[in-house]
């Protein structure tokens, strides 16, 4: 059992466990999750016991919960306090996302609902939409690629998961200070989910997207950019062969509008070299949530 005497004061256990003393502070204050012990000066002191809580609750957080839920995960008891390095558990976002799959690819949509409502019940909006669906999506195609589902298993998780984001895209606020977006596939992209999720944290951040989706022409694309004055726009190629097309609506959406910003991802893009990837290197926003921060920071300073 973890020792209670108090051994640590509030700048050792910021070194220890990478936390911020006013982060500590406010989750004291908030949740009486711990109460350190005070020396004869008032000053606090902190046992190896609290160490232990606040490495779990880190832990936690590191993996996706906010605190809060954290804190109401280990106030129902049983819970082993241990180290992240003394274990082997794996995020738990994984499993949720392989048995959200499991059950899409089994036709067991109630099961999948039930799943996805655990999810977001237990991490934020963006864990949920980038960690567990993205990874989701990326496996499905994967799959339906080497033939290992069938187009109608690969229709029926896309329609699943479109539904699903489309319900979160749609309720999210509007910061009417910020630039509008239009969003859509490349040419004879039938892929989009990739794109929405995407979308889906642009709308998190307040942008107002106006999302087309598949099958949109170019000179549709045109007109709805002059009707929104759009300043950003994002396109997405998956598929290998439709890179130069893409690649072709970019270079004319750069002529047309010169000052649009103009970003671009999808698998297809990941892949390509050479002289295209030269070419649309500036264009390319990345694979993660990291990527597409450093991306919009760089293009809109």
């Amino acid at each position: 059992m973890a020792s209670t005497e108090g051994k640590y004061n509030i700048k050792a256990i910021s070194t220890m466990l990478g936390i911020q003393p006013g982060t500590l502070r406010a989750w004291e204050r908030r949740y009486q999750i711990i109460e350190p012990i005070r020396n004869t000066a008032g000053h606090r002191l902190y046992s190896d016991e609290h160490v232990a809580i606040l490495r779990w609750l880190i832990d936690k957080v590191n993996k996706g919960f906010t605190i809060g839920q954290a804190v109401g995960l280990f106030e129902k008891g049983n819970i082993a306090l241990q180290s992240p390095e003394s274990t082997n558990h794996s995020d738990y976002s994984v499993q949720l996302s392989d048995d959200i799959l499991h059950a899409l690819l089994s036709f067991e949509e109630m099961k999948a609902h039930q799943l996805l409502n655990q999810a977001f019940s237990l991490f934020s909006i963006d864990k949920v939409t980038i960690d567990i669906l993205g990874t989701l999506l990326v496996k499905v195609g994967h799959m339906w690629e080497s033939n290992e589902i069938s187009t109608a298993h690969e229709h029926f998780v896309t329609s699943f998961l479109r539904t699903k984001i489309g319900n979160i895209f749609h309720g999210l606020p509007v910061d009417g200070f910020l630039p509008k977006v239009v969003a859509v596939c490349g040419p004879n992209e039938t892929h989009e989910l990739g794109l929405l999720i995407f979308t889906l944290f642009l709308r998190r951040k307040g942008f107002e997207v106006i999302y087309l989706g598949t099958g949109i022409p170019n000179q549709d694309v045109e007109l709805v950019l002059r009707e929104v004055d759009a300043k950003l726009f994002f396109t997405s190629c998956t598929i290998e062969q439709n890179t130069k097309a893409t690649s072709d609506l970019i270079h004319h959406l750069k002529g047309c509008f010169p000052d649009l910003i103009i970003g671009t991802g999808g698998y297809a893009f990941d892949q390509i070299e050479g002289d295209m990837k030269q070419d649309l290197e500036s264009h390319i926003v990345g694979k993660t949530k990291a990527d597409w921060e450093g991306w919009l920071r760089s293009n809109l300073q």
